[in-house]
């Protein structure tokens, strides 16, 4: 940490001959901002425009609040150029920034003013009454909810927040009439010391930013300052005993809280889903009842602070309360992404222990059957200094994954990762906590865990909200695929398609579908064909490889109902799409039907078997088929006779963009012992000729002059390995799963494959297995 002589004051290398309050609040100049895009830098930017600076601003990237700030009259660039601030009068910088970032070194080269955000918002306040708030947490909201009120009771404050505030209109705003000027005070980086303010209301104080930071004492120590330079009344939270400690003796200070000692008190608590009921007494007169609609026991605690300063400023409590019945949260702290009957999405900055520990308490008593969490820690050096802390914060959440550090510019730390966490809170007994080191696959993992009635809440100070927001627009097409099928079908989000191939490979599935319906089938066809989203239907996942990445959009998988239905008419037998081959082969022999043992060999459904026209023991599937019903792109169904069908080796055109409902096999009266003894056959050449392990079936194409199988062995390829990839040494046309196989290595074991068939025996092998999918991003 910096010396506190050091902290807002100028640079050793400057000398700062401005009157700053007097030449941002009283003149008019060019201010060129570095890190404009920050929330903190954005706020600042906002109130300097209407301050009637001609404001520009540079950072890596631009934000739709930068956006905003240019049709305001923001000039902002998105690289950092010492020629973008040549004409400025002043330059203000954030924390994040660097001392060798180029605008800055220029600035310091030449003489130019350079300031620090907090120095620049500290000299603005001067010029009016300022209320600073400041705690380790609930600051923003606090501080949000103080301007509210205040501008509810007629004071017309300026305000400074860090974050966007629905019901106020904008993070900051300048507003002449009033006297009072609102801000978020920020302790992260030593700067709280910029201030003195009229009003203080500080709201807790524990070991928080310890990269900047050296120890708990040295955090007091800029709280104790900031308390010293305020000259009005300090509003502290007497339940808090660092911020009791520090406050109580000072003289003009007012305490709040629960506690019985407390100057302003809450009593009477009455907790609700999404809001608050609760009474407020100073000392021992009952000033009123108030209802507050953010939820959780924090934001009480906040409140009783907001209300204590309005009374203390002449607002009447009826006011007061009316104002608190209408506040509504700043974004990300308990916001609602997403909401309906099934699920319920939230959003939170938390990303202290502390502040985990109270938003999960506030999820858990809006009475969900489960809280699921994703978590993104921020910074290593506090996933570092808070890992104990971190372990014990989760205790609410039914199931946890966390994934890796946002680092906020800062640089890894060896060893600390998001499995730090998760170390340490598996530790403290919690059974359902795992590690996502790969962040766009976190909402994956928690979606796919997601049942009826379950909470889910992003918690971060990153962007983990990206990821809730992805899981809140699938959750909108999710509730509508579910809508199609029913309750007799099914839908899943993000299903691991590895447990539905017979590979065991491959990535998820964006929306896995179970119809059980012809119905069912047509009406998720057109809802694909207007939403425009892929569809891709899956029977038993034999002959398939899934890449890493999974199937994004519609993945059908006919199951049940009308896809397991057996019919026998005469020698006629009609299956549906789901039923498994070999369970056709079997309801045959019951009705001493045979010529189609050779099924019971293939470990497919009805519905890939004819789209791949599959075989075994020298049959084919079209051999047997009298007639395919079927769905077009449309969902119209349709009946076509075999002689009305275009097949060709392992090919079946028809299927290649229309919707497989039903098949009628021909077969012919047989004896029961001539069936069973081709069934025998069957099994006895599966089991000496193909794997026992996990495979897809055959993975290449016979060329004409060879079988594929034979062509690997003469090449040598048996038990060639890429990974868990393996040739068989059974079959050389089989590639098996070792356990933990990825597509990946499969697809780079075949390629291998190829290369040599190519090299040494001038033989192009085309894949009879079908390879679709995402590769792993």
């Amino acid at each position: 940490m910096k010396p506190v002589s050091e902290e807002c004051s100028a640079p050793a290398d400057r000398v700062l001959a401005i009157d700053l309050p007097r030449f941002l609040t009283q003149e008019h100049h060019r201010i060129h901002l570095v890190g404009v895009a920050g929330s903190g830098m954005s706020g600042l930017a906002a109130l300097l425009i209407e301050l009637g600076h001609t404001v520009s601003g540079s950072d890596k990237a631009s934000t739709m609040e930068t956006d905003r700030l240019q049709r305001r009259g923001l000039r902002s660039y998105e690289q950092h150029r010492p020629e973008h601030a040549c004409t400025a009068d002043l330059v203000v910088f954030s924390s994040a920034i660097k001392s060798d970032n180029p605008v800055l070194v220029t600035g310091r080269d030449s003489g130019k003013p350079l300031v620090r955000r907090a120095e620049a918002l500290a000299a603005i306040m001067r010029a009016k009454r300022g209320v600073v708030v400041a705690g380790m947490h609930g600051k923003t909201t606090t501080s949000a909810m103080t301007a509210h009120v205040l501008r509810e009771g007629g004071l017309h404050p300026s305000h400074y927040v860090g974050a966007e505030i629905p019901i106020l209109g904008t993070n900051a705003h300048w507003d002449p009439r009033g006297e009072y000027f609102v801000a978020e005070g920020d302790e992260s980086d030593g700067t709280l010391r910029c201030f003195h303010p009229e009003h203080a209301l500080i709201l807790n104080i524990e070991e928080e930013h310890l990269d900047f930071y050296s120890d708990l004492a040295a955090i007091e120590e800029v709280f104790a300052r900031l308390i010293e330079q305020t000259s009005g009344t300090v509003f502290y939270n007497i339940d808090d005993a660092n911020t009791a400690r520090l406050s109580a003796t000072r003289k003009n200070a007012i305490s709040f809280g629960f506690s019985d000692a407390a100057d302003y008190r809450g009593a009477e608590v009455d907790l609700h889903s999404f809001s608050s009921n609760f009474c407020v007494y100073f000392r021992e007169q009952k000033l009123g009842e108030a209802v507050l609609n953010v939820p959780g026991p924090h934001n009480v605690h906040n409140a009783l602070g907001v209300i204590a300063l309005a009374v203390e400023l002449g607002i009447p409590f009826k006011k007061i309360a009316a104002s608190l019945r209408k506040f509504e949260h700043a974004r990300r702290r308990f916001e609602i992404k997403y909401e309906s009957e099934r699920f319920l999405l939230v959003d939170d900055y938390a990303h202290h222990p502390t502040e985990i520990r109270a938003t999960l308490k506030t999820a858990r008593a809006t009475g969900r059957k489960r809280v699921l969490a994703m978590f993104q820690p921020h910074r290593y050096s506090r996933t570092q200094a808070l890992c104990t802390w971190f372990g014990g914060a989760f205790d609410d959440a039914d199931r946890l994954v966390v994934t890796d550090v946002y680092p906020a510019s800062e640089p890894p730390i060896p060893g600390i990762s998001g499995q730090t966490i998760v170390d340490e809170v598996l530790k403290r007994g919690h059974r359902a906590a795992t590690y996502q080191p790969r962040f766009e696959r976190i909402h994956c993992d928690i979606g796919n865990a997601l049942d009826v009635g379950d909470l889910v809440l992003s918690l971060g100070a990153g962007n983990i909200h990206e990821e809730l927001s992805i899981l809140a627009a699938d959750l909108v097409i999710a509730e509508k695929l579910r809508a199609i099928v029913d309750e007799s079908g099914d839908v899943r989000l993000y299903e691991p398609l590895s447990k539905h191939t017979t590979l065991r490979v491959g990535g998820p599935a964006q929306f896995w579908v179970e119809p059980q319906s012809e119905n069912a089938s047509a009406a998720l066809i057109r809802f694909c064909r207007d939403e425009n989203l892929p569809l891709f239907v899956m029977g038993r996942g034999s002959n398939l490889l899934v890449r890493d990445g999974g199937i994004r959009g519609v993945v059908v998988h006919p199951y049940g109902g009308d896809f397991d239905k057996i019919e026998i008419n005469g020698s006629e037998i009609t299956a549906g799409a789901g039923v498994k081959l070999r369970e056709v082969a079997y309801a045959a022999r019951a009705a001493n039907l045979g010529g189609l043992e050779w099924m019971e060999g293939i470990p497919g459904a009805v519905g890939g078997g004819l789209r791949m026209n599959a075989g075994a023991m020298g049959a084919q599937t079209f051999e047997n088929v009298a007639r395919v019903r079927y769905l077009d792109t449309e969902g119209n169904p349709h009946v076509k006779n075999r002689d009305e069908l275009e097949v060709s080796y392992r090919r079946f055109p028809l299927l290649e963009n229309n919707f497989a409902i039903s098949a009628t096999f021909h077969a012919q009266p047989a004896e029961r012992a001539k069936i069973d003894e081709r069934l025998r056959e069957s099994q006895e050449k599966r089991r000496t000729t193909q794997p026992v392990a996990k495979s897809a079936g055959c993975i290449f194409k016979n060329p004409d002059s060879i079988p594929a199988g034979k062509l690997v062995d003469e090449l040598g390829l048996k038990n060639l390995r890429v990974g868990n990839a393996r040739v068989s040494e059974v079959h050389g046309n089989f590639i098996v799963n070792d356990g933990g196989a990825t597509a990946t290595e499969m697809l780079e074991l075949i390629d291998r494959i190829k290369q040599t068939a190519k090299t040494k025996r001038g033989i192009e092998l085309e894949t009879e297995v079908q390879i679709v999918g995402e590769p792993r991003s």
